[in-house]
């Protein structure tokens, strides 16, 4: 029995008491189901507050020689009933009364006295040391119904565009941080009843237990409504206790499937060919480096997207899924409850897929099976973590020693970053002496078709303009990325042909085959004014 029957079910036994109580107290019994939710309103004959506080309503509004009629309900004060029907005689008019369910006068009531739509304020991010700030959005979350504070916070964080939702347990109160642009901000502070409800709420619908003295990981998804459309939210849900409670962070990744393109990067023409013309190819490995939240995972879903075409299988193992894409094969690793992705990727490699992502590569076991996926006909794409695209070559030596095989199969890595975007009310200044300097000795040796008609003679940069719509003068994120193509120099350093392996000896080579370095992306960015010196120093 579905939940609708069982609700008619109830409402039928609900009728079936109430016509029985009808007989006991001398009253004609009125079934509303027909008309309840159809029938005109009478309006000024009975005030809102009264229809309350005695379980009445008017059903007809009479006079002269039409009767009155009024539907009351068991709860309703008989001599109410009486003192009416002698009013009404008085008047030389008469008045009727019928009995009608609990649930039937719930649906009146509703129709007269609809539930407020109640709006709330729009949370705001507070500038350096604006108290005011967190504490009128502290108040508009003390105001929120228990029942909406939940959704009300995702609701807000999504629509201020933030990656993430911290919520920590100091020792006096509840602080709500979120990240937006990559930086975190104070939100609000919150009482712990707040905190008792927000989290009761994650519990069940992120399957985490709120009374648990080990980290958790959950899943959640929400449908997001705002002017006129929808988006569905993913939600990584990380919980760990601390000395003064539960700790939670909420990750958010905002589902839009069209906008997994490699064209939507903001990639050169130079950098989009490289990984196009690796990622055609049908057999090799590729892998993303970078730390927690620079974009790997939009990245590698990009590259997904585009071999994303009816003659190729694609698989992919993540922990958890981030991002549902259609015509892709995706698996859930359970890596808490025992799962890996190196058992994963032996078990789909039996599949005949053309592609296939591993969401992180984490010890020698998952490396070196993607590595012999990558040799024998398969396309492998995955993460991993290093601070360059040099270091993720000493690192994997350092995982898996020195390996001819991985020689053959590695043929791009990729670091990546994300610094904030300029808004477009900058102002240009002239770089100082000491920021002349730096720029031209991290930029010396590049060709100078790389500058894009930059002038080194005059070099301008940008500085941000605080506005209320930008309060610190930055909107949105934009990609630096550092893309390692592996020629045969490289190799040299993994078959071990090079006595000394170390990360500079590899990066050199690499910048002498003509590679850019995430600083110096970063600074290129800078002089072309789409983010500043100091927001490249703090990223990169």
């Amino acid at each position: 029995m579905n939940e609708q029957e069982v609700q008619q079910r109830r409402r039928e036994n609900e009728e079936s008491a109430t016509a029985d109580r009808a007989r006991i107290l001398g009253l004609p019994y009125l079934d509303t189901r027909d008309f309840e939710n159809t029938i005109p309103l009478v309006q000024n004959l009975l005030t809102i507050p009264e229809m309350h506080k005695d379980f009445i309503l008017p059903l007809h509004k009479g006079g002269g020689e039409e009767r009155y009629q009024f539907m009351v309900t068991s709860q309703t004060p008989r001599s109410l009933i009486q003192q009416m029907r002698q009013k009404y005689t008085d008047d030389g008019e008469r008045a009727d009364f019928f009995l009608i369910s609990n649930s039937a006068y719930k649906v009146f009531m509703l129709r007269y006295d609809p539930p407020q739509v109640v709006h709330y304020d729009d949370i705001k991010i507070a500038g350096e040391g604006d108290s005011e700030t967190i504490a009128s959005v502290s108040r508009t979350l003390a105001s929120v119904s228990t029942d909406k504070v939940f959704d009300f916070l995702i609701d807000q964080a999504d629509k201020l565009g933030a990656s993430d939702i911290h919520i920590e347990n100091l020792r006096n109160e509840i602080r709500i941080r979120m990240r937006v642009d990559g930086l975190l901000h104070p939100v609000a502070s919150i009482d712990r009843d707040r905190y008792r409800i927000f989290m009761g709420e994650l519990s069940s619908r992120a399957n985490v237990s709120t009374a648990s003295n080990k980290p958790q990981s959950g899943h959640m998804q929400k449908e997001i409504h705002a002017n006129g459309a929808t988006h569905l939210l993913n939600i990584r849900v990380e919980t760990i206790p601390t000395m003064y409670g539960q700790d939670a962070v909420l990750r958010l990744f905002n589902f839009d499937e069209s906008l997994l393109n490699l064209d939507l990067l903001g990639l050169s023409a130079e950098e989009l060919k490289e990984i196009n013309e690796v990622i055609s190819h049908p057999r090799g490995l590729v892998l993303m480096v970078g730390p927690t939240g620079s974009g790997k995972s939009t990245t590698l879903y990009s590259m997904l997207n585009a071999l994303n075409t009816t003659d190729r299988k694609i698989i992919t193992l993540e922990d958890p899924i981030e991002y549902g894409i259609t015509g892709i094969s995706q698996i859930p690793i359970n890596s808490n409850a025992g799962g890996s992705f190196a058992e994963g990727l032996r078990s789909v490699l039996r599949l005949d897929p053309d592609v296939v992502m591993v969401g992180e590569i984490r010890d020698a076991d998952t490396a070196k099976t993607a590595i012999q996926a990558s040799i024998t006909g398969h396309l492998v794409l995955s993460s991993f973590h290093a601070n360059s695209t040099s270091s993720a070559f000493s690192r994997m030596i350092d995982l898996i020693g020195v390996n001819p095989i991985f020689a053959s199969s590695i043929r791009l890595i990729i670091a990546q970053r994300l610094v904030r975007k300029l808004s477009s009310n900058k102002t240009p200044r002239p770089a100082t002496e000491a920021e002349k300097t730096y720029i031209l000795e991290t930029l010396n040796g590049i060709s100078p078709d790389k500058l894009e008609g930059i002038d080194l003679n005059n070099i301008t940069l940008y500085d941000p303009v605080a506005t209320s719509k930008d309060p610190f003068g930055y909107s949105g994120r934009t990609v630096i990325m550092e893309q390692l193509i592996v020629s045969d120099d490289i190799q040299a350093f993994i078959r071990g042909d090079v006595a000394d392996i170390n990360t500079k000896a590899i990066e050199d080579t690499a910048r002498k085959n003509g590679m850019l370095t995430l600083e110096q992306k970063g600074i290129l960015a800078t002089l072309r004014g789409e983010t500043t010196l100091e927001e490249v120093s703090r990223v990169i």
